[in-house]
């Protein structure tokens, strides 16, 4: 009696513009993947109700827009690996009564991993063997994930004796702590992915840069700048060639180089906005009393550039580039067209000539943007319509744009099969 009460019709509108009717508290994402296809229903994993990731099995609560996601979506992909990785926090507490941290997929490569304390045990390859076995009888017991929805109080007293889950202390980053250890897996809805994916691996060895960097005499690392590359006189040669290709494709495409201050006062990451959301993670120096930080981008120094004198319409589209970074055009509305198809035919031109494969996503409005909601709407259109006709596979990455604009992204992959996020195309009102 109860939900007959509270159940009524509810307007479900699917990514195509097609409305379907259910039932609220009763009809769920599932239900309505089975309607449209038995396929689909078989290989959806997570749904997205109105912005918000919804169980497949969750009923819907209202009105709302419904779009699903399968393997080959990076949502659903991702909510692949992230219910791997608590299948394989499972087999750790089971077989070593570890304490789990966190355990999230990887989200920009493959898979996914589990950070726990294992006390004095250390983990070796005949540990990993047995985590997989254990890991494996849970796939075959067919568990079925279940959310449940619980109070803090509650929360707090499932996970009392995990300090990592429950402490309100403070054990992120800090040296004193005690020692994780963290276990990767990678895992694929079908067995032929997983075989290609071992294959492609080995395959991969023979391409891995800190190899071949060694047995070539190409680059090297030292403790003394730890992340950093030395290049050396073979490595140089290579170097100064890629930069020699850009040289010429700068000046094939209208571009003007320039060279712009590495060090800035802070008040111009400040006037810029980019102060609060990059200071933390900036070198930062005082200079006779006066805060300075190393340019983590080009952005405010090539505005500078741009107003350092009174500019005409007519020197409009000015293609602004730089080594180290990026580069920026200034262009009016008018003009925008027809220079993200010039920039995009560049990034494609780019990556063709080494053989790189990618990967593009629109990045559309963060939590906390800047500026007005209606010219996200209109600047988000102008990228949708230039990836529409750049005629190459896209996905929408929502929420991640940058907080003055939103943007373009390519991710591209090495022969690892590793992704790195590239170039990227930003459009700012």
């Amino acid at each position: 009696m109860v939900i007959a009460q509270y159940t009524y019709n509810i307007r479900i509108s699917l990514r195509d513009g097609q409305v379907m009717e259910g039932k609220k508290w009763i009809t769920s994402p599932l239900e309505i993947a089975e309607e449209i296809s038995k396929s689909l229903a078989s290989k959806a994993l997570i749904a997205e109700v109105s912005g918000t990731l919804w169980d497949m099995a969750r009923p819907l609560e209202r009105d709302c827009e419904l779009k699903i996601f399968t393997f080959e979506d990076n949502k659903g992909r991702d909510t692949f690996w992230y219910s791997s990785a608590h299948i394989l926090g499972q087999a750790l507490e089971a077989k070593y009564g570890c304490k789990l941290c966190i355990g999230p997929c990887t989200t920009k490569e493959e898979g996914f991993y589990y950070d726990a304390y294992y006390g004095s045990l250390g983990l070796n390859d005949e540990h990993l063997k047995k985590i997989e076995s254990e890991a494996e009888k849970a796939v075959k017991a067919k568990q079925c994930f279940e959310r449940i929805e619980v109070s803090m109080e509650q929360a707090l007293e499932i996970f009392s004796d995990n300090k990592f889950k429950a402490s309100s202390a403070y054990w992120r980053g800090n040296k004193d702590r005690e020692s994780l250890q963290r276990v990767y897996g990678i895992s694929y809805p079908d067995k032929k992915l997983l075989q290609a994916y071992i294959k492609q691996q080995e395959e991969a060895k023979k391409y891995d840069h800190r190899l071949l960097g060694k047995s070539q005499e190409l680059i090297f690392c030292h403790p003394y700048s730890p992340g950093s590359w030395f290049f050396t006189p073979n490595g140089a040669r290579i170097y100064k060639k890629l930069m020699q290709f850009m040289e010429n494709e700068y000046l094939e495409r209208g571009y003007q180089e320039v060279i712009t201050p590495n060090i800035f006062k802070m008040d111009l990451f400040e006037k810029s906005k980019h102060a609060g959301h990059y200071k933390q993670n900036m070198f930062l120096l005082e200079i006779e009393k006066e805060e300075y930080g190393l340019k983590p981008m080009n952005c405010p120094g090539h505005c500078e550039e741009f107003r350092h004198r009174p500019r005409s319409y007519r020197e409009l589209p000015l293609r602004m580039a730089e080594f180290g970074d990026d580069a920026h055009i200034f262009c009016r509305e008018s003009q925008l067209k027809d220079e993200l198809k010039g920039v995009l035919d560049f990034i494609k031109y780019t990556y063709d000539i080494f053989g790189l494969s990618f990967d593009v996503e629109l990045s559309t409005r963060p939590e906390s943007y800047h500026g007005e909601r209606a010219t996200w709407d209109k600047a988000e259109a102008i990228l949708t319509e230039a990836l529409n006709e750049f005629g190459k596979p896209w996905q929408i990455n929502e929420g991640d744009g940058a907080f003055y604009g939103p943007k373009i992204d390519f991710g591209v992959c090495n022969a690892l099969k590793k992704k790195f996020q590239c170039a990227t195309i930003q459009l700012d009102f």
